[in-house]
């Protein structure tokens, strides 16, 4: 049952750039599979009839969990619906070989990815519990693409802990106060306006003037129309070249993200011979911090276009995506407004035989790792290296995707592609070329 609302809820721009590509509800961004899946392992014996009711919790306190996006011709626009009661699967995992968990864990992880789940109806959260014994398990968590982002999954499963904890010991949960996310999409439309937003449409018409993105040569052509399904190759970058990549971002005064992207921007350019390099990726985009600990969805591309003509070393390469990376992100405007703008851009997304790869590297604030609240501890499924033929659905195109884990001082990396436009082999071959420069490069930065 829908709920009435005092005030409109108005759309993001995030979600309003979503609604854009709506194909229905087989496929695009409000498909069965355009999901986002989460795990975690969890030590100590778990009430099933608790857990249910804190992930219920969840959902109550974060109305962007019971809301669904009316997409009809006549109107596009979130409906907000009562509290309910999100899915909970359980899965017996025992007689599982304790050398044999982690690699179960990963696969059921792999099996959920590419599992359809139906987002037509709320609540938008669900979860799985695979058991391995009473103090071994795996949580998972699984949310609709347009109801949460990735960083909203480190919210989510560190609220859902404490609301756990609270139940099982008889008190109220230590929660602070709680941004709505229409909160935020009332901000962002206040935010893109006046002289301000001007002066931002006037810097990327300038940065971006004969801007080309760089795209990767296919294996199949877009006129081909082969059906469409998202696979992903997985990596792992080892400790010394992650090391080595951590002190050259301090070194030079840069986020490790801009390190990486150095490195790709080089293999970029040494497989087409380009030195004015475009690329795209996505920023978390919640804008102030008090929506750090909001649910929603709040990515946003962005372009990032550096020249590396005349650069003679790693180094200089770095120095400059800093700055390229620092003037885009304090320009930050919502990606359809940049393409209004520098409508060329675009051409690169509809190419028939290449397609555009993003490029992004998650930095969390907070993730659990062997965290204990309560009588559970919690430790967030990371280190994984299956590759799997189905997974999570993207957009057209490609994703590249790295994960520093400051426990372990080591990067997972994952390689996300339309499997009608690449083979495998390709990918693998792409995914071995950039550790190879990246390994060379910030070894040898000078």
């Amino acid at each position: 049952m829908s709920t009435e609302s005092a005030d409109p809820i108005p759309l993001s721009f995030s979600q309003d750039f979503m609604v854009m590509f709506d194909q229905g509800d087989q496929q695009g961004p409000f498909g069965p599979r355009y999901h986002v899946v989460y795990g975690w392992r969890v030590r100590g014996g778990i009430d099933v009839a608790t857990l249910r009711a804190a992930l219920a919790d969840v959902v109550t306190r974060h109305e962007i969990l019971r809301t669904v996006l009316v997409r009809d011709e006549q109107s596009r626009h979130p409906e907000l619906f009562a509290p309910s009661q999100p899915e909970l699967e359980i899965r017996d995992l025992t007689g599982t070989e304790v050398s044999a968990r982690d690699r179960a864990a990963e696969e059921l992880l792999i099996e959920i990815e590419a599992s359809e789940y139906s987002f037509a109806r709320a609540p938008m959260l669900r979860g799985v519990l695979g058991r391995f014994d009473d103090g071994d398990s795996v949580l998972v968590l699984i949310a609709q693409h347009i109801s949460a982002d990735v960083w909203s999954m480190q919210v989510i499963i560190k609220e859902l802990a404490e609301y756990y904890a609270a139940r099982s010991a008889g008190r109220e949960p230590e929660l602070p106060p709680v941004v709505q996310y229409r909160e935020y999409a009332t901000w962002e439309r206040a935010a893109m306006a006046g002289e301000s937003l001007e002066r931002s449409r006037a810097y990327w018409r300038e940065t971006l003037d004969g801007a080309k993105l760089i795209p990767t040569p296919s294996d199949f052509s877009r006129s081909a129309n082969l059906p469409k399904n998202t696979s992903v190759e997985r990596y792992l970058v080892g400790t010394d070249v992650t090391t080595a990549t951590l002190e050259l971002a301090r070194a030079t005064r840069s986020s490790p993200f801009m390190v990486l992207l150095a490195a790709y921007k080089v293999m970029l350019r040494e497989l087409t011979g380009e030195t004015d390099i475009t690329v795209t990726t996505m920023m978390s985009g919640r804008g102030q911090s008090r929506f750090e600990n909001t649910v929603g969805s709040f990515f946003n591309f962005i372009a990032l276009r550096t020249s590396l003509a005349g650069c003679e070393s790693f180094r200089e390469v770095v120095e400059r995506v800093r700055r390229t990376c620092l003037g885009a992100f304090s320009h930050a405007i919502p990606f359809p407004m940049i393409m209004g703008d520098v409508p060329d851009l675009a051409q690169a997304f509809f190419a028939e035989d290449s397609q555009v790869f993003a490029f992004q590297v998650f930095q969390f604030p907070f993730v659990m790792s062997a965290q204990r609240v309560g009588d559970l501890e919690y430790s967030e499924i990371r280190r994984r290296l299956l590759p799997a033929s189905v997974s999570t659905d993207i957009p057209d195109g490609a994703l590249w995707t790295l994960d520093i884990d400051p426990t372990t001082n080591e990067m997972m990396g994952q390689l996300q592609f339309n499997s009608n436009r690449f083979e495998a082999s390709t990918v693998g071959g792409l995914v071995a070329r950039y550790l190879q420069v990246l390994k060379e490069s910030v070894s040898t930065p000078d």
